[in-house]
């Protein structure tokens, strides 16, 4: 019999052991970089983020986990109920605090329910899903959320009183057909392109060649001091630019470049001698992440170099076989990103708001599969996918 247990930092859980249950190598979900963003200033009520991660133990044995949030606000979830909270408003009742399971900050598909890779792997998602849904109940709170769930987590949500929403992110794969062989190198990618998209790339690169900037990638334990603050100054660039609340500190940043050195991935942009632009990604064994983007000048089609160009290039030359750039953005189906779903699962304490949103969520989803079938007919591939 498993015994649940909360905590109110992630530094109370043995890294090793919390890392012992993850699935794959997926660098968000390790114990360095959540931790990391507590102790680092990122992760606080202050921001709306209270930890309150869950852990299921056999004895003293830690046998299944997630990483959990009391939530003040919906910030940096990149799964939007905004809508929802309103409503709770208008009818005189509080929407937050509510219970998230998610990844601060990062909207990247990954496990959330932690159990490791044993044959009851299945029952204890089973539990953790059963014990977050009771915590809600016992605090009395609106709600419990699960955001960028995994296939696998999915499938502990099947039947219940669980809502489920989907969306559609931009993602790369080597290579995106049924064709069997991946792609070699990045004229080899081209090639699959149709020529309208493979000429639009070409000519993008090289106008950044002519601006004189040139770009080079390097590991969190290739950068000194100055390079991870220029990444920093990037980052806020990007937030100040757009009036929104820059939560990681510089700080954090090296932070990742200490624990996670070879998971790390910058892009560093120069003209000349000068650091103009960078992007600061990170990889697993098999997947890059794009994360965070700026740039001190305006280089026509150098955020297309630096975020997704340099990225596939890596990919290619590393054997990686995804490459995932973000949240939203249409103009990366252009360049060779295919919607891919995202899941997220939600439950409701109140039917009379459960029915409410599962009916919107219905609607929602009749909208996005539409939207699927467009983009699609737009693909930037000679063979569409």
């Amino acid at each position: 019999m498993t015994t649940a247990r909360f905590y109110p930092r992630l530094d109370d859980i043995p890294a090793a052991a919390w890392n012992a249950l993850r699935a794959d190598d997926n660098p968000f979900l390790d114990h360095a970089f959540l931790s990391g963003l507590e102790r680092h200033g990122c992760v606080d009520p202050r921001t709306g983020w209270q930890p309150h991660h869950l852990a299921l133990y056999d004895g003293e044995r830690l046998v299944a986990a997630a990483p959990l949030y009391l939530k003040g606000n919906s910030h940096g979830e990149f799964v939007f109920d905004w809508s929802w909270a309103h409503a709770y408003e208008q009818h005189g009742l509080d929407y937050y605090p509510k219970l998230l399971c998610a990844v601060p900050y990062s909207p990247v598909t990954g496990p959330r329910l932690l159990v490791g890779a044993g044959h009851d792997a299945a029952a204890l998602r089973a539990t953790l899903v059963a014990t977050m849904r009771a915590e809600a109940e016992r605090l009395r709170l609106s709600s419990v959320h699960l955001n960028f769930a995994s296939a696998a987590d999915a499938e502990a949500f099947a039947g219940g009183d669980w809502l489920a929403r989907f969306d559609w992110q931009f993602h790369w794969r080597n290579a995106p057909s049924e064709s069997g062989a991946g792609w070699r190198d990045f004229d080899d990618f081209l090639g699959a392109l149709n020529h309208k998209k493979r000429k639009n790339i070409r000519h993008e690169r090289s106008r950044v060649g002519r601006a004189g900037v040139v770009c080079e990638i390097r590991h969190g334990d290739e950068l000194d001091d100055a390079q991870w603050q220029a990444l920093h100054d990037f980052y806020l660039a990007t937030f100040d630019d757009k009036g929104n609340y820059a939560a990681l500190t510089l700080e954090f940043f090296r932070h990742l470049g200490r624990t996670l050195p070879r998971q790390v991935v910058a892009v560093l942009c120069r003209r000349g001698e000068r650091l103009i632009a960078g992007a600061l990604m990170l990889r697993s064994s098999t997947t890059l992440y794009g994360r965070y983007w700026g740039a001190h000048e305006n280089v026509e089609a150098l955020h297309f170099e630096a975020c997704y160009y340099q990225g596939i290039e890596y990919c290619l030359r590393e054997g990686l076989t995804a490459f995932e750039p973000g949240a939203q953005g249409e103009h990366k189906l252009a360049r060779g990103f295919l919607p891919t779903r995202t899941r997220s699962f939600h439950w409701v304490a109140d039917t009379r708001f459960r029915q409410a949103i599962g009916d919107a969520l219905r609607r929602e989803a009749q909208a996005l599969d539409g939207y699927r079938d467009d983009l699609l007919a737009h693909s930037p591939y000679a063979q569409r996918p």
